[in-house]
This record gives C-alpha cells, structure tokens and sequence, in this order.
C-alpha cells in the first residue's frame, strides 16, 4: 500500500503547541488494540467526544486530520492556515485548532490537543485501505511516554512506571536514536556490494513498504540487480516514482534483515523527500512489523526483540495491481430454512422467504484496480485502470478484504489467477501468471 508514504511530509515549519497525553498516576500501564492493515497501525480515537479512527505513524510530527466522514467535529479556537509544498508550489487550504480533547482509550487522554485541518479531498485515502480512516496521528502520541508496539497481538502498550518498564523490556535489545523536528532516526547498515554502508533512516511505520534508500546520498547502490519502475508513492507535490529492488542486507544492532526490497526514488522524486540531518532513506512497516518494538522518545531509544514474522521472506505484489474500495453494493444471501424454523429470527434485516429457504439482502465492499504497474503480467493481459472487480478464480471479490487481496498477489511464480471485471458496465475476462520481477538472489 502506497498512497500513504510521503503525503504529509512536506509541511513547513508548525509551532509546536503544548498537546500531551497523561495516564492516570496508580495505571503503571494502559493497552490499546489496533487494527493492522497493509502493516500500518490504526486506532479508535474521540477527538472532542467523536469516535473517529486514525492511522498511528512516526513519520509525522503533528495530528492530522484529514477527513470527518459525516460527522460533525466542534474545534475549539480554530485559525485558517496554508500547508506549503517545497519550493512553495502547492498551497493547501487548511485550518489550525487548539485546547481539543483527544482520547485513545479511556485512560490516554489530551485535554489540550493540537490538530491541524486537511480541507483538500486530495488526501481522503480511505479507498486505499478499505476502511474509514480521519486522521494521522505522530509526535504527539510518542512524545511522553515508553510505547510498545506488538505486532503479533494487535496491540499497544504505553508504560507508566520505569521500573515495571525496565522488568518488562530485559529481554529486549537497546539502541540509540535521535530525535529530529520531532521523528525517530536510527543509525543502520545497509550492505550491498558485499560491504556496509552506514545509514541514517527515518523509521517511519506510516510507510508500508520495508526500505526506502536515497540514490543520491548513498552513491555506492547497484544498479545490475534485478529491478522495475514503478509508482512508489503520493507525495505533497505529485507523484513519487523510482525503482525498486533488493540489496542483500540490512543490519539494525545485530538484527540482520535478508534482501529487503527497496524502493530508490528518482531524481525528480527526490526534490520532494526531506534529506536534512543527513538522511539516507527510511525503514518502514514491512521491516519493523517483524520486531516487538518500544519508543522512548523521552530517552532517546528504542527497544527491539525478535517476533514470529521475522524469518519470513520479503514478498512482492507480482501480479503489478493495486486495489482501491469504490463503495458497496446490496447481494442475495441465502439461509436454508430449519424444519419447524420461524424465519422472523433469523435477522433484523429485510428477508424474502420461500418454502425452502430465506434469503437476505446483505452490503457487500466493492473494489476496483486503482493502478497497473507497466510491463508486469496484468498490464500485458490487458487489464486497466478503474476496473471493477467482480471475481477472481470463480470466488467473488465481496467477500474478501484489501489486505486479502493484496497478499494473494504475492503468491508463488506460477500461480495463475483469472480475473472477471467491469469496464465501463461491460463483462471481461482475463487471465495473468504471478512472476517475480526482483527475485531472491542466491
């Protein structure tokens, strides 16, 4: 999933506000679950008492919001403001709100929170992940506290007393990282060329892919590796191209990552990136969701320990599509009446019954190809664009997720997918065979 990548990290300079999250003093701790979605974390926030769900990422260093859905927000001492691309070539109209109620759980809260106001439909990427999602969280969450992301359970845990912190992380490895405009960077090793190459990277878990390198600031990558062109991310300015490909290793303390993919953004794409305090490039989801990792802002650290995703391979999205959610539609359900049964029981909703049987009208997601990347096997059979899914391999696409349909296109070379589709209301098929275009290198 890319849509998220680089949106927001173009802002200019904000003032900091005073926005802190407090934990009841007798709670040495407080868990939080979350929903893990093309391995980026979103949580159920209020924000001025409205229940609303936000992406958590360390790449951003204040609460976005970005869509209110349908519901109806009162912000407290509001102020119109411009969001600035670099160069000064993109305004976007927005607005700045202070003193708001943040809640993430019942017992992490900010009575004094500062959110900035996204007005521009632009950046309503809720289609991309399949769920409602109004806003971003960064800086703000992590800023006080010890926060432990476990990616195994599905949850968080903010630490509220140092010596149960301390008996809870003795098995963890302890690594040093700054803290610059208010974002975490680590020092690693990225080894190609059979050497190392020490790297600066943002570790930003609001980017869903494993590795992002800046050509430009570490001149010694290959470039005879197997690699392809393609669309890596949606930056404030455009659109974010480059390659992508593998190096044979990343080393973070004495964790050794096997040939992550990564993504060299071009020359053009690059005057977007930020690449001061000496960055190199960033870690993103796909490395850092096969640790159980803790932040210590406070103390400028981070904690890291195996999980049970870290010896699984780097896969690609072979087939070359993304997917989008356009909306949903109504489907026939059908439930085999019991002898004796009465139909008034089985649901809520509106039924039509025979003698046989009952069948209900149920919402369905409906999902179409947001992108075909060119040269791959979907491109050369044809399919397109905004084509809207109906089935794949005779099973339809309603009853799947985003994130089901993206890890069946990583599926061994080989596997063979036929796909039935609407173009412009009209029934097609067609037919592709996953190949990996940046294989594993022995």
């Amino acid at each position: 999933m890319k849509w998220f990548l680089l949106i927001f990290v173009f802002f200019g300079q904000f003032c900091f506000g005073q926005s802190r999250f407090t934990i009841p003093s007798g709670d040495r701790k407080i868990t939080i679950p979350f929903q893990l979605i093309n391995n980026l974390i979103f949580v159920e926030v209020e924000l001025n008492s409205v229940p609303l769900t936000f992406l958590v990422d360390t790449g951003v260093n204040q609460t976005l919001l970005i869509s209110k859905g349908d519901t109806d927000i009162n912000f407290t001492n509001a102020e119109k403001i411009k969001f600035t691309g670099l160069g000064g070539e993109l305004n976007v109209d927005g607005l700045k709100s202070t003193n708001n109620m943040m809640k993430i759980s019942e017992k992490f809260i900010d009575y004094h929170h500062t959110v900035y106001i996204i007005l521009d439909e632009f950046f309503n990427f809720s289609a991309h992940v399949g769920i409602p999602v109004h806003g971003i969280i960064g800086y703000d969450f992590f800023q006080k506290h010890q926060i432990q992301i476990d990616y195994s359970t599905k949850r968080i845990t903010i630490y509220n007393d140092a010596k149960y912190f301390k008996r809870k992380t003795k098995s963890f490895a302890e690594v040093p990282i700054s803290i610059d405009g208010n974002k975490p960077y680590v020092v690693t090793n990225a080894n190609f060329n059979n050497e190392n190459n020490a790297a600066k990277l943002l570790i930003d878990i609001g980017n869903s892919d494993a590795l992002w390198l800046f050509p430009s600031a570490l001149k010694k990558i290959p470039v005879d590796r197997p690699n392809i062109d393609d669309f890596l991310g949606r930056g404030f300015n455009g659109d974010i191209f480059g390659k992508r490909t593998r190096i044979e290793k990343l080393i973070l303390k004495d964790f050794v990552f096997d040939q992550p993919i990564t993504s060299l953004p071009d020359s053009i794409s690059i005057q977007q990136l930020e690449l001061k305090n000496e960055r190199k490039g960033s870690i993103g989801s796909e490395i850092m969701r096969r640790l159980d990792v803790v932040f210590d802002y406070p103390n400028r650290k981070i904690y890291i320990k195996k999980n049970r995703f870290f010896e699984e391979p780097f896969l690609f999205n072979k087939s070359g599509l993304d997917f989008k959610h356009i909306g949903v539609t109504y489907e026939k359900e059908y439930i085999k009446m019991s002898n004796g049964g009465n139909e008034n029981n089985v649901s809520s909703q509106a039924l039509v019954t025979t003698s046989e049987f009952i069948y209900k009208f149920v919402l369905k997601p409906v999902f179409a190809i947001s992108s075909v990347r060119s040269n791959s096997s979907s491109y050369f059979a044809g399919l397109q664009k905004d084509d809207v899914l109906q089935k794949i391999n005779g099973r339809s696409t309603s009853y799947t997720t985003l994130s089901e349909l993206n890890e069946m296109m990583k599926q061994e070379d080989g596997k063979t997918f036929k796909f039935e589709i609407l173009r412009g209301g009209y029934p097609m098929e067609f037919t592709i065979t996953l190949k990996d275009p940046i294989p594993y290198q022995k």
